[in-house]
């Protein structure tokens, strides 16, 4: 098990991160991240109303609450799962929106500073698990287009229950699509 110390450390060596609010949130990182992970960048930010961790590694991303009143929440997400991740800067904060199968995660509130170098951090470590999985045999043409079209069937289905709008089905579509 890693000690606080030393991913303290690897943190201060990732240059300027927004750690705001998140104190409590860096102090159980020892018990989650596995040995064999390392912190490629991480920022805060709110979502749902309260301040979260978000952490990227070369496997995942980690979501980190540490509720004043209802304990501590965590959630994660397979790189290899992601859909998409993009950012958006205003004049003083930026948001970092993540496709991960069908669900949207929207983080606000972040330092705008931050929010480019996570998503950079987080399409580098996709990228680096799609070259060290190009040496796994498969058909890519069937894989490919019937995960399009399980994306799409999954998107379509959000925005007839209202989840997503006609704008951001059509945004996402394209995405898939690579138009």
């Amino acid at each position: 098990m890693r000690t606080l110390e030393s991913i303290k450390e690897e943190i201060a060596a990732l240059g300027e991160v927004d750690l705001f609010g998140t104190a409590k949130e860096v102090t159980h990182l020892p018990e989650i991240l596995h040995d064999d992970e390392s912190i490629k960048y991480l920022t805060s930010g709110l979502m749902d109303g309260t301040t979260w961790l978000i952490v990227c590694t070369q496997k995942r991303i980690l979501l980190l609450d540490h509720g004043f009143l209802f304990g501590f929440k965590q959630s994660e997400m397979n790189l290899e799962n992601i859909n998409s991740i993009s950012f958006q800067t205003g004049l003083l904060f930026g948001a970092i929106e993540i496709w991960h199968g069908g669900a949207r995660m929207l983080i606000e509130n972040c330092d705008k500073k931050t929010v480019k170098p996570f998503t950079d951090a987080v399409n580098a470590a996709i990228q680096a698990i799609k070259k060290g999985q190009g040496n796994t045999p498969q058909n890519p043409v069937t894989s490919s287009s019937d995960d399009v079209v399980s994306q799409l069937e999954r998107l379509a289905s959000l925005m007839e229950k209202g989840i997503l709008s006609q704008e951001e089905f059509q945004a996402q579509k394209k995405k898939l699509l690579g138009l």
